[in-house]
């Protein structure tokens, strides 16, 4: 088939990663995916090593682990068309609670993994003129009036806006770059396995112990998105001509963002003329 790709997936072993990668292989694309144990991902793609399926071991923290995947997928492929830097982890608490070491481990696999990512591939793409990167954020990532995932929000903020300078550096060389903000999708992310919590806890933070017990006890299991619909949603933008730079994922974050969009305009408007005086 003329549109089967080559993918490299990051946290491929459980929710949009695994039913992206799932998705990809009955679709007879070529996938390469990565995650921290072999035997999880294996067993969650139902899939064994084949000519269309790589399962990698990947440490994301690690430029080598990362640049030998890179390898072994060009190896055995022959090239990369697609790259989703969908790893990632949940991180609940207040500033003031999260230590220096919590704060800094988000970042450490939410942002700098996809840069180890991003550095690694790019090379490859740039060669062959050509290939589109999403990089996965969330709506946390947009708007972040959410007390208690400021540093989540923080790391997602961030894929935000390395992304939108990537689509201007890749631009020239015939690569696409797509930021995907999802909303509450019924996976794993909010359980204890997916969502750190502070070693610390500060009990006058009443609003963050009830976003948290919220998040852990009350929507998790009860989101309202189908990851499966999310990764079909990929894919289909995966086969535009002109991808979008912004894709945004479920009603919760149609809504949000529209309620960022006017609350920015809303002060814009409501400063102008404070805002537009600064002039010499």
């Amino acid at each position: 088939m003329d549109n089967q790709k080559v993918w490299f997936v990051t946290g491929a072993s459980k929710g949009l990663g695994l039913a992206l990668i799932k998705q990809l292989l009955d679709q007879g694309h070529q996938v390469a995916a990565t995650s921290r144990s072999i035997e999880e991902l294996n067993e969650g793609a139902d899939a064994k090593p084949s000519a269309n399926y790589l399962p990698l071991n990947v440490d994301l923290r690690s430029e080598d682990s990362v640049g030998k995947a890179i390898a072994q997928t060009i190896q055995q492929f022959g090239r990369i068309d697609v790259v989703v830097n969908n790893a990632g982890y949940g991180l609940a608490g207040s500033l003031e609670e999260l230590s220096d070491e919590e704060a800094r481990a988000n970042f450490d696999i939410n942002v700098f993994g996809s840069l180890n990512v991003i550095r690694k591939v790019m090379p490859h793409l740039r060669r062959q003129l050509s290939g589109h990167i999403f990089n996965i954020s969330s709506i946390g990532g947009f708007t972040g009036y959410f007390p208690g995932f400021g540093i989540y929000c923080a790391t997602k903020f961030a894929v935000q806006g390395f992304t939108e300078a990537l689509a201007a550096e890749a631009e020239p060389f015939g690569i696409h770059a797509t930021i995907v903000s999802p909303g509450y999708f019924r996976t794993s992310f909010l359980s204890t396995d997916s969502l750190n919590v502070p070693k610390h806890q500060i009990d006058a933070y009443q609003s963050v112990r009830e976003s948290q017990d919220q998040h852990q006890n009350l929507i998790d299991g009860n989101q309202q998105g189908d990851p499966e619909k999310a990764a079909a949603a990929i894919i289909q933008v995966a086969t535009e001509p002109n991808p979008p730079l912004h894709l945004f994922l479920g009603q919760d974050a149609y809504d949000l963002a529209y309620q960022k969009m006017d609350a920015v305009k809303g002060n814009l408007e409501s400063l102008k003329e404070l805002i537009t005086s600064t002039a010499f």
